[in-house]
C-alpha cells in the first residue's frame, strides 16, 4: 500500500480530482497555498495499492499542465512611483510524493 501526496495547481485540481475518482481512486482534498507565488494549490492524498500507483501518477501527469505566467515579483522606485516588473515563471504541473504505508485502517 502506498500513500500518494500530490500538490496540484488550483486550475488543474478539478480535472485531476474528477479523473482520479472516475478511475475508482479514493481521494482526500486539502486546500493549500504555495510559498513562492502564494498561489492556491490543492493537496490530494490518495491511498493506492502498489499496482495502482502508476495509474494514479499517469492521471495526475495527464491533467496537470505546466504553463508560463507573468507575475510582478520585482518592485522598483522610479521617481515617486513604485513600478512592478513582471517576471515570467512556470506554474502548474504537480509535485508528487509516494510513501510506503505500514498500516491502513478504514474506520
Amino acid at each position: 500500500m502506498k500513500l500518494v501526496i500530490a500538490i496540484v495547481n488550483s486550475e488543474d485540481a478539478s480535472a485531476v480530482l474528477s479523473e482520479l475518482t472516475a478511475a475508482g481512486h479514493s481521494v482526500t482534498k486539502l486546500s493549500t497555498s504555495g510559498g513562492f507565488l502564494r498561489a492556491g494549490n490543492v493537496t490530494m492524498m490518495i491511498g493506492a495499492e502498489d499496482d495502482k500507483v502508476q495509474n494514479v501518477l499517469s492521471i495526475i501527469e495527464e491533467f496537470s499542465s505546466k504553463r508560463k505566467q507573468q507575475v510582478p515579483l520585482n518592485s522598483t522606485y522610479i521617481g515617486d512611483s513604485l513600478i512592478s516588473v513582471p517576471v515570467e515563471v512556470t506554474v502548474g504541473g504537480a509535485t508528487v510524493f509516494v510513501l510506503d504505508v505500514e498500516q491502513f485502517y478504514k474506520l
